[in-house]
């Protein structure tokens, strides 16, 4: 699991977003087991108080499940997954819009030259 916090916000926000990045994009598949605490906090030189603090969080946003003695594991509901992956897609795009207004683009034109990107149609300059 990679990781690079700063000091912008609380450390377990960002290791809930880094958590959910790799759920997103199956790093972290339906079902696999995290690590624990003490274990999570070693490899990535955070205080385990603040793993807890995300392990905590993500518990109660159904994202992750207690299993007792066994630890915690991915949920496996693929609704809850489907719908934090759409949020997380929102936010990716609200950033972008966001980015491309600081430019001086307007929102239509943003979503048509994302658009051609993603087609591959938009010609580079050079």
């Amino acid at each position: 699991m990679s990781h690079s916090f700063t000091n912008d916000r609380p450390i377990y926000i960002q290791l809930m977003e880094m958590i959910e990045r790799d759920i997103a994009s199956g790093v972290l598949p339906p079902g696999s087991r995290m690590p624990s605490v003490r274990d999570l906090a070693s490899q990535i030189g955070i205080s385990p108080n603040t793993v807890q603090r995300a392990m905590y969080e993500m518990e109660r946003s159904g994202l992750l499940v207690s299993r007792g003695t066994e630890g915690k594991t991915i949920t496996e509901d693929a609704g809850r997954i489907a719908q934090m992956r759409i949020d997380l897609a929102g936010q990716t795009i609200e950033r972008y819009f966001s980015a491309m207004r600081q430019l001086g683009f307007e929102d239509g034109e943003s979503a048509r030259l994302a658009g051609s990107f993603a087609s591959g149609s938009e010609q580079k300059e050079g």
